[in-house]
C-alpha cells in the first residue's frame, strides 16, 4: 500500500451516482489510502459532507467556486461555516478566481475569495485554491492573506495548478503546496512537466479532480480515483525517482496539508 491521497476530487459527483461503491473499491485494491472529495457550492458542499460521513477513507472540503461568487451571502456563509465544523471536512475550498469563463463579475470573485479566506482563518483551516487566467490577481490577494493565516503549515494548496515555475514557487514561499493532476501527461503540457519536475518534492501533491482531467491514456473518459497513480508515477519518471518513494512522499504532504493522521501499517488512513 502507498498511503497516497487524492487530494482534489468530486466523488460525489452525480457522474458517479450509478456506481460510487465501485469506484471506491477500486481505488482501495490500487492501494489508495484516502480522497479529498471537494465542495464547489451549498449543494456540492453538503453532498461531500455526507459522503465522507458515510466512508471512514474519504475527507470533505466545503466552499463556493469563483464561477458562483455572485452566490455569496451571508447565509451561504453561514451554512458553509455549520459545514466546515463537521469532523470530516479538512479544508476551505474549492475559491478563488476564474477570469477566464468569467461566470461571475471579478469584484463579486474578489469578495467572496477574500471572505472565504477570513473563513479559513475562523476556523483555522488550510484552502484549497483555483486561478485560472488570473494569476497575478490571486497571488496578490493570498500574498496579502499569508501573514496573518491561523491555519499552519501548508496554508493550502493550489489545484491543478497550471501556471509555470516561476509562480509556483513564490506560492511556495507564501507556505502552499503545489497540485498537479492528469494534464501533466497531455503532449503540449510541457510548462505543467517543467513545474512537476522543478519545485522541490515536499511541496508537490498530486489529484485526479475525478470526474475531469484524466491522464492521457483515459483522454475523454470519466477520471476516476484509481488514475491518480498513472499522474504519479509518470511524475516520478519525469523526476527520476522510484515511483513508490514519490507516492509516499505525495501521501505525507497531503497528510501535512489536511492534517490527517499518519498512516497505518497498511498505508490507509485509521478508521
Amino acid at each position: 500500500m502507498s498511503g497516497l491521497i487524492d487530494t482534489h476530487a468530486h466523488l460525489h459527483d452525480r457522474a458517479f451516482d450509478s456506481d460510487r461503491a465501485s469506484v471506491l473499491a477500486r481505488a482501495r485494491a490500487a492501494g489508495l489510502a484516502a480522497i479529498v472529495t471537494v465542495g464547489t457550492d451549498r449543494v456540492e458542499s453538503e453532498a461531500a459532507v455526507a459522503l465522507a460521513e458515510a466512508e471512514s477513507d474519504v475527507f470533505a472540503t466545503v466552499g463556493l467556486h469563483p464561477h458562483d461568487a455572485k452566490d455569496w451571502d451571508t447565509h451561504l456563509r453561514e451554512r458553509l461555516v455549520a459545514l466546515a465544523r463537521r469532523d470530516v471536512v479538512v479544508a476551505i475550498g474549492e475559491i478563488g478566481l476564474d477570469y477566464f469563463r468569467l461566470l461571475s463579475p471579478q469584484d463579486a470573485q474578489q469578495r467572496a475569495f477574500h471572505e472565504q479566506l477570513a473563513t479559513a482563518n475562523a476556523l483555522h483551516l488550510p484552502v484549497v485554491v483555483h486561478v485560472r487566467a488570473a494569476d497575478e490577481p490571486a497571488a496578490s490577494i493570498l500574498a496579502e492573506w499569508a501573514p496573518s493565516a491561523t491555519c499552519g503549515h501548508p496554508l493550502g494548496v493550489l489545484h491543478c495548478f497550471a501556471g509555470d515555475t516561476a509562480l509556483a514557487m513564490r506560492y511556495i514561499q507564501l507556505g502552499f503546496l503545489i497540485s498537479i493532476a492528469g494534464p501533466v501527461t497531455y503532449p503540449k503540457s510541457d510548462r505543467t512537466r517543467s513545474v512537476a519536475t522543478a519545485i522541490p518534492l515536499e511541496s508537490l501533491v498530486v489529484e485526479t479532480d475525478a470526474p475531469h482531467l484524466p491522464p492521457q491514456r483515459w483522454r475523454g473518459q470519466r477520471n476516476e480515483p484509481e488514475c491518480i497513480f498513472e499522474t504519479a508515477r509518470y511524475i516520478a519518471k519525469l523526476r527520476g525517482i522510484d515511483g513508490d518513494e514519490l507516492l509516499t512522499i505525495c501521501g505525507e504532504n497531503a497528510r501535512r496539508l489536511f492534517r490527517l493522521p499518519a498512516a497505518s501499517s497498511t498505508g490507509g488512513i485509521p478508521a
